[in-house]
Formats: structure tokens, sequence, C-alpha cells
């Protein structure tokens, strides 16, 4: 996934915003919280995301992915590089990023990004494909 694909995958998601912070760090946030980090001043641009505590155990099995500085210990990962994961997979993490800090958010702010119906295309369409397989 290049910074173009990364950038208007993130902007999909309701109530998404970008902004650059520090100088040099792309932040895009739901209600004024952060779920996608790129740092630009590195080459390649490393990613941050947030993550389930069992979901980051999973990725930080895969080299190239380590806990964030910082905020590693509030289960953030970092991607050494944008291509670590495939693009299907890079998007369900970024998903899933979305999801962990939308579900911290308040009620009545949750209510209004749920009025627009929160989507997670990938990820749900490949889990109706696999209950179909099993069946």
């Amino acid at each position: 996934m290049n910074l173009d694909r990364l950038r208007e995958y993130c902007l999909s998601f309701p109530g998404a915003s970008e902004g650059l912070q520090w100088g040099e760090c792309l932040l895009f946030r739901v209600a004024k919280k952060i779920f996608v980090n790129v740092t630009l001043a590195d080459t390649p641009p490393r990613v941050w995301v947030k993550c389930t505590p069992g979901r980051c155990a999973e990725l930080l099995e895969i080299e190239g992915i380590r806990r964030a500085p910082y905020i590693g210990k509030h289960d953030w990962v970092e991607l050494e590089r944008m291509d670590l994961l495939r693009d299907a997979e890079m998007r369900e993490l970024i998903a899933e990023s979305y999801q962990n800090i939308c579900s911290k958010l308040p009620r009545s702010v949750q209510a209004k990004l749920g009025e627009k119906k929160q989507r997670f295309p990938d990820r749900v369409k490949r889990r109706k494909s696999e209950a179909k397989s099993q069946k």
C-alpha cells in the first residue's frame, strides 16, 4: 500500500480527518483521537496503528513490526514500511484501529458516527465468503 491509497482509505471512514503534527507526522483522527500515524520524516514512512492485545501479540511475531515508541504499552504497533503487509491486510488493520478508537469514544459521539454506519467492507466480505465456503 502506498501513501496515497492509505490516505484515501483512512479518510473513507465516518468522521475521519487528517492533519500534520510535530512537523513530520501525518495523523488520521476520529473525534480528535488518532487511529493511524504515518511518520513522513522516515524513508520509507512508518505506520503506527492501535490493536487489540491479542492482535498486537500476533503482529509482533512478524519481522518488521514492533511496539510503537512511547505508546506501545497501549497496544500500538509500528510497521517499518507500508508494504510490509498485503493491501487487504493493511486495510483490515486500519479498520480495526479505527474501530478500537471508536469503541472508546463517548456514546453520544459513537451514535453520531453510527448514523453513517461504520464501514469495514474488506473484513465483512471476507468473513461472509469464508462462512459460505465452510458450509
